[in-house]
């Protein structure tokens, strides 16, 4: 009597059966919602006493590098759950990651053209918030337009 390997009684992984650019989306909602969540956390967020609601006097810096403050948080966690809700279906999964993408670029051109100590800066952003975001905004354009819209059968 001969057993099959191991690998071929595996259950398979939901996510094989789904278009890539569905995965992309619901992979980067993921990482949104993570991000949010940390920048509550004391210890992964630096200087947690110094979190504001908004502005640019947050001193708070998650990972101890990017500034944050309550409201850039909730704008994480709502990108996240957004993606979440629009992953579900390949056109919504390409508009999400093409207009958060497309949102992301324009915060990033905000973050170099506002004074990072001025009262403009409200979300705040500081140098690294800026080049994280114009990574952001490239990757999620070039996902929502490049990512197969099928499964690989």
């Amino acid at each position: 009597m001969t057993v099959p390997p191991a690998h071929a009684r595996a259950r398979r992984n939901p996510a094989e059966d789904q278009p890539p650019v569905r995965r992309a989306a619901f992979a980067i909602a993921v990482v949104f919602l993570v991000s949010g969540l940390l920048g509550f956390v004391p210890g992964v967020t630096e200087n947690f006493a110094d979190l504001r609601i908004a502005g640019h006097q947050s001193g708070a810096r998650l990972l101890g590098v990017f500034e944050v403050s309550v409201l850039h948080n909730l704008v994480h966690l709502l990108f996240g759950v957004a993606g979440l809700v629009l992953a579900r279906s390949v056109p919504t999964a390409r508009m999400y990651l093409v207009g958060g993408g497309a949102i992301y670029l324009v915060l990033w051109l905000y973050g170099l053209a506002v004074d990072h100590g001025s009262a403009a800066n409200f979300l705040p952003v500081n140098n690294a918030d800026d080049w994280l975001h114009l990574v952001l905004g490239a990757g999620m354009v070039a996902l929502g337009t490049l990512a197969p819209r099928r499964a690989r059968r």
